[in-house]
């Protein structure tokens, strides 16, 4: 009995179905919009034609800013001996040019001037040296034990170079052949570049009056 009934309930469904479909309105429900009223739907960029007039007018205006680079006049200001003194000056010249930049370069500064007596071929000669020197009443010198100076008998190091010759003139006299060398250090700088305005009078140490004795030079601008 009860498969039966759920045989017949079955097949009521099944021809419920059929006539649903036979006999339906044939209606299809709406597009859901994408977007909220009122809002214009989004578009790629490549879906967008630009204007012709426009596209031109920035075409043509490129070959106008290579010309006005060209006719720029640009100089550099330095050497700043750091980052600091650069920020200041580019702090004071920014408002007064059109474009301003700063670069690093290597400078080589003295580390003072350098007497000794190049290295001997051992240690005891080195010493042996060394005594003789004692001997004449030098002092104020050094046996270096390592490094690639080792045996060099260092005679002095000395900020000023007529004191350094004065040094190895002293002992050069007593008979030994000291030699004179400036001892220097790469060390970093910096200059600032920009480009001058229009204006004719234009004078960069009136916004950097603290740096009026250096030279500004000109420079390819950028």
């Amino acid at each position: 009995m009860f498969f039966r009934l759920l045989f017949l309930l079955l097949l009521a469904l099944n021809l419920g179905v059929a006539a649903w479909l036979t006999f339906g309105d044939g209606r299809v429900a709406p597009v859901v919009a994408r977007t909220d009223p009122g809002v214009p739907p989004l578009r790629l960029l490549s879906e967008r034609p630009g204007p012709p007039e426009t596209q031109s007018a920035e075409l043509d205006a490129a070959p106008e800013s290579r010309a006005a680079l060209a006719a720029d006049r640009c100089m550099t200001l330095g050497p700043f001996p750091t980052q600091a003194d650069v920020r200041v000056a580019i702090d004071a010249l920014t408002p007064h040019v059109p474009r301003i930049q700063y670069r690093e370069a290597e400078a080589t500064q003295s580390r003072g001037w350098w007497v000794f007596l190049p290295a001997f071929p051992t240690r005891e000669q080195a010493l042996q040296t060394a005594r003789a020197l004692s001997a004449k009443g030098v002092r104020d010198y050094y046996v270096v034990t390592a490094g690639d100076q080792q045996n060099t008998i260092s005679l002095g190091l000395f900020h000023d170079p007529a004191n350094a010759e004065r040094r190895r003139a002293q002992v050069a006299a007593l008979g030994f052949q000291p030699q004179l060398r400036e001892r220097t250090e790469a060390m970093p700088v910096y200059y600032v570049d920009f480009a001058l305005p229009d204006t004719p009078q234009f004078d960069w140490r009136t916004w950097l009056p603290q740096r009026a004795d250096m030279q500004a030079q000109p420079v390819a601008c950028f």
